[in-house]
């Protein structure tokens, strides 16, 4: 428990007369404008006499505690004594705080002369007679009637106003949460826009930590990420394998210590929200005494674990509450969601990476001479888009379209595939089908829709001669004009079963005096800016489908 929650409460008395004193200066105006008469300020609870007027007789008021003690539990205005021509009012004035003040006064009731004896009514003044006529000649006459009439009216006031402050401070306090039920909408708002499978849990939570500073009063805010547990090291490159710990301003702990943290409130064995304040941590075994309040809720999806999103220290030294705890709760409630989608691409991915693999060695093992060939043709298609400009959802393309291009050979009659000599018509017309058949093979797969029409027009011909749709031009796919280009380079200057390869000056002469006719010159230009290049990834070709994951990453 905070410490200020063991102080003792306040005298209610004590407290009751402060209030009464706080509220003098205003009721003095109300009264004096209301009555025009001087007034004893009671207090309603004790009876105790807050405020003499100097206006008044000097009485002794002590003696009508009791009596306004009683007159403020009724709660309306009394005469308390009446000795023509003196009347004794009493007017209860609730603070609006459970609380009542006690307003008396004297009123004279009908006009007297100079001469007349008042020796009885002077006692209800503590006056002598003479003394009691010079006061009541200075009074305005006011009748019973219309005394009570204007204590209504002052009382119907009173409640007015107080009703109107009330509703100033509900509208106030509303406005107040408004606003920040409107900051949380924003923010939440903001995050679910943000759920791309290509923002990394480490990018998004760097942006909600910043993003969580605006609305919630904490001095740090905290995003451990823990390993991917079941993630196949041998088959991926991208599941987290290691402890990650995101902070934004004043973080109290490190990686080590947060995760020690998280043990020592046996957070994992109740994957709840946990609020932390100084009941636990002013204690003396509290291991962290750099971290006086703390909330922490888990980052998970169902039964998958992503994760802990905390926040460390209010801004005022106050405690941590309900409403802090549910806004990180649904924070991380989202942030796990788009961790467990991160996490799903990532074993589609895998899977799609196994699916190239395995199709590629189906088309080394159909055709042991071109082994390599279509991973060649990959990086060499590759490097002719980054010297084009392309994006980067072209280059995965690519990248893939290459590794895949030949896919359709898997149906191509073997004797065909390995003559060693010139093909005859019928035979060259057989092959010529590969590319179809390589079309239907991945026409379902829909996250290849990009690849497939490279793979079935790479055999296009600029100028309309090529198979098997004769697309010219600019109606070829530009992915497929660029696997064309680097398809014929490595068939050229490789070594084939009916001939050996060429050299690179005849190759070079190949491919210019082809611009224009078989294939795009613009991708020709580009092959001959980075024909160096080139020739070091034919000489030492790299793993292709190394280089194809973070490709993948961005498949959608």
């Amino acid at each position: 428990m905070p410490a200020s929650d063991t102080l003792a409460p306040a005298d209610n008395s004590t407290a009751v007369k402060s209030n009464s004193i706080a509220l003098n200066s205003d009721l003095r105006k109300l009264l004096d404008r209301s009555f025009h008469a001087g007034f004893a300020i009671f207090d309603g609870v004790t009876g105790e006499v807050l405020e003499e007027s100097p206006e008044l007789p000097a009485c002794d008021w002590s003696l009508r505690g009791e009596v306004c003690r009683i007159v403020a539990l009724h709660g309306k205005p009394e005469f308390l004594d009446e000795e023509d021509p003196f009347i004794m009012l009493a007017l209860p004035i609730p603070d609006g705080k459970g609380n009542c003040i006690v307003a008396v006064s004297i009123f004279v009731t009908r006009r007297i002369v100079p001469a007349e004896s008042l020796e009885r009514q002077a006692a209800l003044l503590g006056l002598r007679s003479e003394e009691a006529v010079q006061w009541a000649l200075r009074q305005i006459p006011w009748a019973p009637e219309t005394l009570q009439y204007v204590c209504e009216l002052l009382l119907d006031y009173v409640e007015s106003r107080q009703r109107i402050k009330e509703l100033q401070e509900e509208t106030s306090s509303l406005s107040v949460h408004l606003t920040g039920t409107y900051e949380e909408i924003s923010l939440l708002y903001r995050l679910t826009h943000n759920l791309k499978i290509s923002k990394s849990d480490e990018e998004l939570g760097q942006i909600t930590l910043k993003w969580l500073e605006e609305v919630l009063p904490a001095k740090g805010l905290a995003l451990q990420l823990i390993p991917i547990s079941d993630a196949d090291k041998s088959v991926t490159h991208t599941a987290r394998n290691s402890t990650i710990l995101i902070t934004h301003g004043d973080c109290p702990v490190d990686n080590e210590e947060f995760s020690a943290l998280i043990r020592y409130l046996d957070v994992e064995n109740n994957l709840r929200p946990i609020v932390i304040n100084r009941l636990i941590t002013n204690r003396d075994d509290w291991p962290y005494p750099l971290v006086r309040q703390m909330v922490v809720v888990p980052m998970a999806e169902g039964a998958n674990l992503f994760g802990w999103l905390a926040v460390f220290n209010h801004l005022t030294d106050a405690e941590f509450g309900t409403v802090e705890a549910n806004l990180l709760n649904t924070v991380a409630a989202i942030l796990g969601i788009h961790s467990g989608n991160v996490e799903l691409y990532r074993q589609q991915s895998d899977l799609l990476a196994g699916f190239v693999r395995a199709f590629t060695s189906a088309i080394d093992a159909k055709d042991p001479y071109t082994c390599g060939h279509s991973d060649r043709v990959a990086c060499i298609a590759v490097r002719l888009a980054k010297e084009l400009g392309c994006d980067e959802q072209m280059l995965n393309t690519l990248q893939l379209s290459g590794m895949l291009h030949d896919i359709g050979k898997i149906g191509i009659n073997d004797d065909v595939l390995h003559k060693p000599g010139k093909l005859s018509n019928e035979e060259f017309q057989h092959i010529k089908t590969h590319v179809e058949i390589g079309s239907r093979i991945l026409r379902d797969l829909n996250n290849l829709k990009d690849v497939m029409p490279v793979v079935l027009h790479h055999h296009e011909s600029w100028d309309g001669g090529g198979y098997p749709e004769n697309l010219e031009g600019e109606q070829i796919p530009i992915a497929a004009r660029i696997v064309a280009v680097a398809d014929a380079y490595d068939a050229m200057s490789s070594d084939r079963p009916y001939r050996e390869g060429m050299s690179e000056e005849k190759i070079e002469r190949i491919l210019r005096n082809g611009a224009g006719k078989q294939w795009d010159p613009e991708v020709i230009n580009a092959f001959f800016r980075a024909r160096e290049d080139i020739q070091k990834i034919i000489q030492n070709q790299p793993d292709p489908l190394e280089a194809a994951i973070p490709l993948l990453e961005t498949v959608r």
